[in-house]
């Protein structure tokens, strides 16, 4: 009877640690999904066969530009996450990250971003936006200043 009620005690510290099955006559026993790794690997394919099924339909130019494809990326990327989930594997993983990889590399390695060349704003611009909050500042610290002799006065 003690050896129950300590159970009963500590079930809900191991019900937060997992799946538990307590069953009447069982002890409290953990089920353990383990990750078939084979068996999402043998899947994967099949969703970059659709993405690249998909994919042909975009014109090659605009495979950088992402709002031609979208909707074919998001079901691709639904597609692996089911995958995964479906062979007990948590997504994204290594191995999907490096599927997922080999997509990109596919369809997305000629897509870089062109460097941004930045420049100051002209000096008509740039001078007032240093100048304002510098002359702010000071205001204020003379402000308080000033107050602070003032104190007997103003108080």
């Amino acid at each position: 009877m003690e050896a129950s009620g300590r159970c009963r005690r500590h079930l809900p510290v191991l019900l937060l640690w997992g799946k538990w099955d307590a069953g009447p006559g069982r002890g409290v026993h953990q089920q353990i999904n383990l990750c078939n790794e084979s068996l999402m690997l043998e899947r994967l394919p099949a969703c970059g066969k659709f993405f690249e099924e998909m994919m042909k339909k975009v014109d090659s130019k605009k495979w950088c530009n992402l709002t031609e494809f979208i909707t074919y990326y998001n079901i691709f990327t639904q597609c692996t996450e089911r995958e995964a989930n479906d062979a007990s594997c948590f997504w994204p993983n290594p191995l999907a990250e490096s599927f997922i990889t080999g997509i990109h590399k596919q369809f997305f390695l000629n897509c870089t971003l062109d460097n941004v060349h930045w420049e100051d704003p002209p000096d008509e611009i740039l001078i007032p936006l240093i100048l304002i909050p510098v002359m702010l500042t000071c205001a204020m610290i003379m402000l308080v200043v000033w107050c602070s002799k003032r104190s007997d006065i103003l108080g």
